[in-house]
């Protein structure tokens, strides 16, 4: 039977259908020689030398559509296939998405607390909200998750643009540059994938060219906004709101974020549904023992398509 490494937690689901197919093994009892497949997930990854370490690994499997925890492009050098779970969470993200972005508009987190705090009984009225209906909303990566964000907006008549790699045969206005596409739209929603290349991208000069009155959301990667300077602008009203399902340091939150009224957190709950869970679990392992079958997978990342 062959041999799996398991990094990170997985669901007694997987595990069920896993266990006939595989010896499973933890970080903490393995032998390098034997393992020949890997599950992980898109934030712990799989560090480059542990990788390496392994000579008989042939595939890895990622439990989430993000891998940037992986090199892929090493692994690809080395013959080993890396696998994702795209298309099963776009909905979900996307619905993440836009209820951030509503949350920001109708002010959900303030007016929550206002009733609970009985200040609405004591003081009357809370103070007006912003309308969401015909706002400009720019999309940061068009994939995907980016033109389901793109659908899923379409009740409130946006006008929608976006900044991704290249143009895309959309309806939608493409910017080539990711300031000038904040300068221009209300809303900027970060849907691009993680790593070097996307490092800080939305950094200070974007959030200024967002501006006082702007929104930013992020069902990305922390790694995408420049945490100190989103703190910076949102503490100075350089920056008028953002809705945040992921951090630089996660779980690790900073206080000056929490503490602030403008903004409003969840815990990288994206994709965070039990439905949507399930069918990435599911795919997760269906790429595992279709690679135990015939060697093919049904989901490789683009770095490993041609293996």
């Amino acid at each position: 039977m062959p041999d799996l490494l398991q990094i990170g937690n997985i669901t007694e689901r997987m595990q069920s259908r896993l266990s006939p197919a595989f010896n499973i093994h933890q970080l903490d009892q393995y032998e390098a020689a034997v393992i020949t497949h890997v599950i992980t997930n898109g934030h712990a990854g799989i560090p480059t030398d542990l990788m390496t370490s392994l000579p008989n690994l042939k595939a890895i499997s990622v439990y989430g559509v993000g891998y940037d925890a992986v090199d892929a492009k090493a692994a690809a050098q080395l013959g080993i296939v890396v696998t994702h779970t795209p298309n099963v969470l776009n909905d979900e993200v996307a619905t993440t998405a836009v209820l951030l972005m509503l949350s920001c508009y109708r002010e959900l987190v303030r007016d929550d607390a206002y009733v609970r705090s009985g200040r609405w009984e004591a003081e009357g009225n809370a103070p007006l909200t912003r309308s969401a209906d015909r706002q400009k909303i720019g999309i940061l990566g068009l994939g995907r998750i980016g033109q389901a964000i793109a659908d899923k907006l379409a009740p409130w008549s946006p006008e929608i643009s976006y900044h991704s790699r290249s143009q895309k045969d959309v309806p939608y206005q493409y910017f080539g540059s990711l300031v000038d596409m904040a300068a221009h739209v209300d809303v900027l929603i970060c849907i691009t994938p993680g790593g070097p290349a996307t490092n800080k991208l939305v950094n200070a000069e974007v959030l200024k060219a967002l501006g006082p009155a702007g929104t930013l959301i992020n069902v990305s990667r922390g790694s995408v906004v420049d945490e100190t300077a989103l703190i910076e602008a949102l503490q100075q009203g350089d920056l008028g709101w953002a809705g945040l399902d992921v951090f630089e340091k996660e779980p690790h939150v900073p206080q000056a974020l929490r503490d602030l009224p403008n903004v409003v957190l969840l815990p990288h709950a994206g994709s965070a549904t039990v439905e949507t869970r399930a069918a990435m679990g599911d795919l997760t392992v269906d790429n595992l023992l279709q690679h135990l079958q015939d060697g093919s997978v049904l989901t490789p990342v683009p770095e490993c398509k041609d293996l």
